[in-house]
């Protein structure tokens, strides 16, 4: 990691001279840091090859899904979210979209994005009965909540997260606190990763709110409950999505579209030549799974996993740029 960061910094210097002439044609950009890692890393990535393939000037605005893609529609800024679920945002991205406030770019995950409630595999394995959600929740006994261990838990996504609202809904959907459960709010996403990690190693049963790709998902082996009803996706946008809906529906979290998000000024203003890029960019879940599973074993920042990516993925990332932008990229490696 050393060696990554000196390198770095040796880059810096070298073409400093490059990049202050290149600059002025790309100029500033804005990047939504989201805290969500397979975001977090695909954002340092798009940082470095605009960095040092297209002389811009990027700086990196933390946020969440559900903020930032709301800033971006109403103050224009940031100028990209380089990972977002559009699927969680029913009523912001399309009206968005329909108001000219923003475009999309590529796909960020063209596999599309699986959430939902899972299970610990021992739990799944030592009870071959429990298939569905409803076969879960028949038994809260098993998913002991360790706040209040006569009731069951499951596990809710930070703060901030649109995923969030639809575990709150599904969970009244579903009448969980009717059959003996809680619903645990962690905070954060260190607060999830925490509550799952202890649960885990401890061998206890629970229910928890998740996603793929995930390095968690590579560490702990989970298991997918399966949904008591089918996609529905005018009950997904009328009420699942709403906090404030009072009386959601049992539906099917459906496989997420998950998509480069753009302002429409910054379209406008940039030169073609980033936006080929970002309607070309994007990656494998397998891809960024792997990433995120490096980046956890070797205890790397982001921005560490990002210069890893970039070493040695030269196969996958040389087709999202020209090659002249792919050798200025290299160079700075």
């Amino acid at each position: 990691m050393h060696r990554l960061l000196a390198s770095t910094a040796l880059a810096a210097g070298v073409f400093g001279g490059a990049w202050s002439a290149a600059a002025q044609d790309c100029g500033n950009v804005t990047l939504a840091l989201h805290n969500v890692q397979s975001a977090e890393l695909l954002t340092y990535v798009d940082k470095f090859i605009l960095e040092n393939g297209y002389g811009c000037r990027v700086e990196t605005i933390p946020g969440d899904t559900v903020p930032s893609t709301t800033s971006m529609i109403e103050k224009g800024s940031p100028d990209v979210s380089s990972e977002t679920w559009v699927d969680l945002l029913p009523e912001i991205v399309p009206q968005g979209l329909k108001d000219g406030k923003i475009v999309y770019g590529a796909p960020a995950l063209p596999d599309g994005g699986i959430q939902g409630w899972w299970i610990p595999r021992y739990l799944a394995d030592a009870h071959p009965d429990i298939k569905t959600v409803e076969d879960a929740l028949a038994h809260p006994e098993l998913f002991p909540d360790p706040e209040n261990p006569d009731k069951g838990v499951i596990f809710n996504g930070a703060e901030g997260w649109g995923a969030t609202v639809v575990t709150a809904q599904l969970f009244k959907a579903y009448e969980a606190e009717k059959k003996g459960f809680n619903l645990m709010r962690p905070g954060s996403a260190a607060g999830l990763d925490g509550a799952i990690a202890r649960a885990y190693e401890r061998q206890e049963g629970f229910i928890t709110y998740y996603w793929a790709p995930t390095a968690l998902l590579g560490r702990y082996d989970l298991v997918l409950l399966e949904p008591n009803a089918e996609q529905d996706a005018a009950e997904w946008q009328r009420c699942i999505t709403n906090l404030d809906c009072p009386d959601p529906k049992v539906t099917a979290w459906p496989v997420d579209t998950v998509m480069t998000v753009v302002t429409k000024a910054f379209a406008d203003r940039i030169d073609p030549a980033i936006m080929d890029y970002f309607n070309t960019r994007g990656w494998s879940n397998d891809t960024v799974a792997s990433l995120m599973a490096w980046q956890a074993e070797n205890q790397a920042m982001g921005e560490d996993a990002a210069l890893h990516f970039l070493e040695e993925n030269k196969d996958i990332w040389t087709k999202w740029v020209p090659a002249e932008v792919a050798e200025k990229v290299e160079a700075a490696l």
